[in-house]
């Protein structure tokens, strides 16, 4: 990649104050975003091959501490050396819904509470919201919030746009 002669590194970049770093001409600040993307995209690339080769080196390992523990998940520690290696295979839940739906109405049906049991989370997509009628909608806003996340500015030049 090639970038004006002037454009701070990143290193340099990170000495400077906000307030001077949103003073640089536009075409720094494109070269540094350019600059970004193409190091966090170097970085991406290097920390998975990373993990991959601590799969390699330690998976086996881990897997029979788990076995010799009586776990097919969770967290195992091995000595390497001066080194503990922590190795931690998470498990993962999904619950069919249609099937706890089923479920819930059941111990309803009982006579008992699901919610003592089940987790249950009502949501509205904004897609469905939008196309409610206003009587409806109005009906819905007291339970509504609407949080903004945070600003995401890319820099693209006038060439790109064409």
């Amino acid at each position: 990649m090639t970038y004006p002669d002037n454009t701070p590194s990143i290193n340099d970049m990170l000495n400077l104050p906000a307030g001077e770093l949103a003073q640089l001409p536009v075409e720094l600040l494109a070269a540094l975003q350019a600059e970004l993307d193409h190091a966090a995209k170097q970085l991406k690339a290097a920390s998975a091959k990373f993990n991959s080769a601590l799969d390699v080196r330690y998976a086996a390992r881990a897997a029979e501490a788990r076995r010799a523990c009586g776990k097919d998940t969770g967290t195992v520690r091995l000595v390497d050396s001066d080194y503990t290696v922590v190795a931690d295979l998470p498990k993962r839940i999904d619950w069919d819904q249609e099937k706890l739906a089923h479920i819930a109405q059941n111990i309803a049906d009982s006579g008992e509470d699901p919610a003592e049991f089940i987790d249950t989370k009502l949501t509205v997509s904004e897609r469905k919201y939008g196309a409610l009628p206003e009587a409806w909608r109005r009906g819905f806003e007291p339970a509504r919030t609407v949080k903004v996340g945070a600003l995401k500015v890319t820099l693209e030049s006038a060439e790109a746009r064409k």
